[in-house]
Order: C-alpha cells, then structure tokens, then sequence
C-alpha cells in the first residue's frame, strides 16, 4: 500500500471521528429540542471569549491548559502500558497516589527553600504512582492475572486509602478542616506569578511545560532507545520476544512502572498545579478515565495526545457555558462518548476511506491489516 496514503488515512480516521461525534452530537441536542448552533456557539465562546467584551480571554485559555496538564500524563501512562499489550484501568487510583504524596511532601517542608520541596514533592508523587502501578503489573507477570480486573479494584483501594491517610493519619497540623488539608505553601507549588499575571489570574501553572516535556521524553523513550523497543516488541508478541532473548516479564513490570510513574505525575500537576491542596475524593478521578479517552483519540502518539488533550480541556470547559443557551452541560459529555466511539471502530472509517479514496488492493490490504493488526493499528500503542 502506498505509505503516503496510509499516513494521510491514519491522520484522517481521529479527525472525522471528531467531526462526527460533533455531528451526531448535535442531531441529539436537535431532538431535545435544543439549537445545535446555538450550543456550540456557546462553547466556542466560553472556552475563548470574555462574555462583556467578545475579546479572546487569557484567564480561559489558561484554564485550558491547566486542565489539558494532567491529561497528557495520564494519556501517556495509558499509552505506554498499552505499548506493552495490556490496559492500565488503574490511571485514576496512580494520580491520586501523586496527588496525596505530593501535597503530603510539601506541606511536611514549610520552611525548606523551593529548590529543595518542588523536586521532592514532585518525585515523590511520582514514584508513588509507579509503587501503584507496579502491584498489577507484578502480578500480570508472574502470575497472569487479568490486569484489568487488578487495576479497576486497586482504584477503589486506593481511592479509600487516600481517604483514611487524610482523615487519620496525617498530622493534625496539616489539616484545615475535616478530609481538607491546608494550602501549601509557594516552595511547593508549581504557579508562578509570570503565569498567574499573563494569564489574567488563572491557575495556570509549569505542569504544562512539565508535560510538554515528557511528550518529547517518552517518545525518545520509546522511538529511541532499546527498552521502548523491547516494550512494542513484548506488546505485539512476548512468545517472539522471548524467543529473541527478551524478557517479557521484565519488560511488562516496566512499562507498567512508567505507566504509573506518569499518571503519578497527573496527579502531582493536579495537586501541586491545579488545586494546591488534597481533599478526600468521593470517587476515582476523572483524569485517568479521561487520559485513556484522550490516548485513544490521540492514538497514543505524542503530537496527538497533546491535540487530544487540548480539545478535551475545550470540550470541558467549553460546556459549563453551554447552560447559558438552555443546554444541559453533559451533552458534552454525550459529544465525547460519541466521539471515542468512532475511533474504536476506525476500521469502519477506514474501510470507507480506503472504498472511497483508495484502490481495490488497499481495500484488501486494509481488511487483512485488521484483521492482523500491528504495532502501527493498536490505537494507543503508538508514541
């Protein structure tokens, strides 16, 4: 098959999947009796505009990046662990790992210079993620368990965890009000006031650089090195792979490791970035189910994990506005569902570009390569 056009197709499949999520989304709001128009004029307007004067509002676009920060980590710890040939389900309980460990470290060093708190609080929030991450995929390997079931159950785990932590064993000191600890302090935030002002005041803080930064990391990582090859090669067959001289067992508890490792990282931004303090969650958070959305939409690719990322933060923020015209805000919601259900059946959209744009042979060549999918169709696996 023509290469150039596999590359266009592949580039295709997210965005149509986009268009017809928005679509459908608004032949939905039409058969409630709601003005599609009329609602995602509202959101474009929301998530970019100042309501009094129609002029572009820095404080929302600095949101949008705030929210789009712990996405992207938890979008690439998916991606990594699914490199590998597994789902990490766990990405919620990991971050909340990072947020409690984070915020626990800076509030412990209220006087210790920024220099020393930031890094360790980001470190461990971090490593706490990977500890989190590594008990599934321990199990995974050794003893082949189902780390789907494992991760699902470790979020509640954690989850009640996080709770007894803050309500029974962090110092009393630490605390502002029942399951609230108090604010940190700024040597271990993660806001700067450059950003803060630029910013109209926003919670804009370096947890998007931070992101950018790993973007480029994991795929170095993965692009670049022999480990991020090991972990495709395990992900597509661990009985080649071991045949090759790799060990799979090895391989699988690492990528899960850095899977953990960057969704305890979502947390830390979340935490030491976002919210600058922990409260007791009622529920696993959004974040880890929204990153394996945003990975999935993004196909796992750096460049697309960050446009993915950034459309959800639209979509997000976006639709808190869309009250304003009558329409419920979880439509939204309905519009991403919709949405990452075309891009679980990109082969249809394949199948009709290659119909449509495409010879008879790349129709055949796109069926025998679903039917056998590689490390270039497993949506999610790419970096």
């Amino acid at each position: 098959m023509n290469n150039r056009s596999e590359k266009i197709r592949n580039m295709l499949v997210p965005i149509i999947a986009v268009l017809l999520g928005f679509v459908i989304g608004g032949i939905i709001m039409a058969a409630f009796g709601f003005s599609p128009m009329a609602g995602y004029s509202q959101m474009i307007k929301t998530a970019f505009l100042n309501p009094q004067t129609g002029a572009i509002n820095p404080r929302n676009i600095g949101e949008i990046f705030v929210t789009a920060g712990p996405l992207i980590f938890t979008a690439l710890g998916f991606s990594v662990a699914n490199s590998a040939g597994f789902f990490n389900i766990g990405l919620s309980g990991q971050a909340l790992c990072g947020w409690v460990a984070s915020i626990w470290v800076a509030l412990a060093m209220p006087d210790a210079p920024k220099i020393v708190v930031l890094p360790l609080a980001i470190l461990a929030g971090a490593l706490s993620g990977a500890v989190a991450a590594a008990i599934p995929g321990i199990l995974r390997a050794l003893f082949g368990t189902s780390e789907v079931i494992v991760t699902i159950m470790m979020n509640y785990i954690l989850l009640y965890t996080s709770t007894h932590i803050v309500n029974n064993v962090m110092d009393e000191k630490l605390m502002s009000n029942k399951g609230v600890t108090k604010m940190i302090g700024a040597n271990g935030s993660l806001r700067t006031n450059f950003l803060t002002e630029i910013s109209d005041h926003s919670r804009l803080n370096m947890g998007i650089f931070l992101a950018l930064i790993f973007l480029v990391l994991v795929y170095f990582l993965m692009k670049k090195t022999t480990l991020g090859y090991e972990i495709r090669s395990v992900g597509l067959n661990p009985f080649a792979s071991e045949y090759a001289g790799m060990s799979s067992k090895r391989t699988i508890i690492i990528s899960m490791v850095i899977s953990g490792f960057l969704a305890g990282l979502g947390g830390v931004v979340q935490g030491l970035g976002t919210f600058q303090n922990f409260f007791i969650q009622g529920s696993s958070l959004s974040i880890g189910f929204d990153g394996m959305a945003v990975s999935l939409l993004g196909s796992g690719s750096s460049v697309g994990i960050l446009l993915s990322a950034l459309l959800f933060s639209v979509l997000k923020l976006g639709g808190q506005g869309m009250q304003v015209a009558g329409i419920p805000s979880e439509l939204v919601d309905v519009n991403i569902a919709i949405i990452i259900f075309f891009v679980g059946i990109s082969f249809v959209i394949r199948f009709v570009l290659a119909k449509f744009f495409g010879t008879k042979k790349e129709v055949a060549v796109v069926e025998e390569v679903e039917a056998n999918p590689s490390d270039q169709d497993e949506e999610g696996g790419k970096i």
